[in-house]
């Protein structure tokens, strides 16, 4: 189910809304958005709701064994039984088809025979809720937190449907106190700034990144014919289209938090105003960022051990950061990209540093477009010919609409780098923006039933 379809807007928002609000008590509004959180993931594919299930069932289990166990051994094994097994079922579904290409590309230069594909479904959303219960219980062991005693709540935590498929990756920390506070949610008090960011993201989503997306994906469908100018309006509208398309997608998910009483982080801090790698990756997929640091780069070691100790570890997390994002080589070979920049970063940092802040802010954001490239590439051969073509002279083909791209990259370009973001909005938000935002919520509304509904780019990873 797509929060810009018209079955989430008209029917399913609305009586869960409804509901949740006539609900007095806490384990009843803990049951209600259990139950609707199972509705809204089971509407893809209902059977995949059994595998939620189970990991949130051996999560809350493993939660219970950490208040009554406290020797070392009996918590070793509480931590590595449950991870290892949302991990073995997130490698299984997501990878396993992945691993035979893999062995059938180096059999084809071996002369073995090729294995023949399982043709596995990926459930949406398990690279997200897989991280929720992995975050859970690793922060359970260490003592982080305290594990809840009832399930309602954590099964509610895992399934909350607003940041379910496509995040925010919200560790339990980060959500206990509203959830605890869930029978005081003030409704007053957050549901205007709720509906505006939701509005605002549905904006980003349908006016900007769909738009966008309508020109350049039947473009990119034929890179080899693309003109050098060409290649570079592609790639610069993909650029806004991930970013407008997922920030889009995550303040939707932050404004259905204010609405029903919980505070989900926001995901993005204008990343395209980064002026450093490091920086870039304080300001993009926040919450992703600060997973990887903390559960894989901080325990591999982190910046401590030397500095060669310390690219191995930026490398690692980059790698399978990318690997993370999908199961192809141009994912893997993109986090790769990303953990060099980083480590050239902390090698010559200074030196850049010393650059003009126009320059640096300029020459990250080329570096990210440059990156974009294998992130959007289907094959490594694609990715090399839309590089090929965007440092060459080459003539080629003009995008259908390339006046009304051109048109989108200026005003995409001048709300990602001059406008406001999440962060600044929700300190700045007053209620009379509600006026200005019910005219983008107009506007988008009759983008959404001018055309098809297009799925949120990250419901793939």
């Amino acid at each position: 189910m797509l929060f810009n379809s018209a079955v989430f807007l008209f029917l399913f928002l609305p009586i869960t809304y409804a509901v949740f609000w006539s609900l007095r008590s806490k384990n009843a509004r803990y049951v209600w958005l259990t139950l609707t959180g199972y509705v809204f993931y089971g509407y893809w594919n209902p059977k995949f709701c059994l595998l939620m299930l189970f990991s949130t069932v051996v999560s809350y289990a493993a939660g219970l064994g950490f208040r009554r166990w406290t020797g070392s051994r009996e918590r070793r094994l509480l931590l590595v039984v449950p991870v290892v097994a949302d991990l073995a079922l997130l490698a299984w579904f997501k990878y396993a088809d992945f691993a035979i290409e893999t062995w059938n590309w180096t059999s084809a230069w071996a002369g073995r025979p090729p294995l023949a594909p399982l043709d596995i479904l990926l459930p949406v959303g398990i690279s997200f809720y897989t991280f929720h219960t992995i975050t859970y219980i690793v922060d359970a062991y260490r003592g982080t937190i305290q594990p809840s005693r009832n399930f309602w709540e954590f099964s509610c935590y895992v399934s909350l449907f607003s940041q379910l498929v496509a995040g925010p990756i919200v560790r339990f920390r980060e959500l206990q106190a509203d959830l605890e506070g869930i029978d005081r949610a003030d409704r007053r008090r957050y549901l205007d700034m709720g509906w505006s960011f939701f509005i605002i993201g549905m904006a980003q989503k349908v006016l900007l990144a769909d738009t966008i997306a309508s020109i350049i994906d039947p473009a990119f469908e034929d890179v080899a014919n693309l003109s050098t100018g060409s290649a570079w309006m592609c790639m610069l509208g993909y650029t806004y289209q991930l970013y407008f398309d997922f920030a889009g997608y995550s303040n939707m998910a932050v404004g259905l938090g204010f609405m029903f009483g919980m505070h989900i982080p926001q995901n993005f801090d204008s990343p395209y105003r980064a002026l450093n790698p490091s920086d870039f990756w304080r300001r993009w997929h926040i919450s992703l960022s600060r997973v990887l640091r903390d559960y894989l780069y901080i325990p591999l070691g982190g910046g401590r051990g030397g500095s060669w100790l310390t690219y191995r570890n930026l490398m690692l997390t980059m790698l399978l950061g990318g690997l993370w994002h999908g199961a192809a080589w141009t994912f893997v070979v993109w986090g790769a990209y990303h953990g060099v920049l980083l480590g050239l970063y902390r090698r010559f940092g200074a030196a850049w540093d010393g650059l003009p802040v126009l320059v640096q802010r300029g020459g990250m954001f080329l570096l990210v477009v440059i990156g974009w490239t294998f992130f959007r590439a289907a094959t490594f051969s694609d990715a090399t010919t839309l590089l090929r073509t965007m440092f060459t002279v080459q003539n080629g083909s003009v995008p259908v609409g390339a006046a009304v791209l051109g048109a989108m990259l200026l005003l995409a370009g001048a709300t990602a780098h001059l406008g406001p973001n999440s962060f600044e909005m929700s300190h700045r938000w007053r209620p009379a923006a509600a006026v200005a935002i019910a005219g983008l919520l107009v506007l988008a509304l009759v983008r959404i039933y001018g055309a098809a509904n297009s799925p949120f780019l990250y419901f793939q990873f």
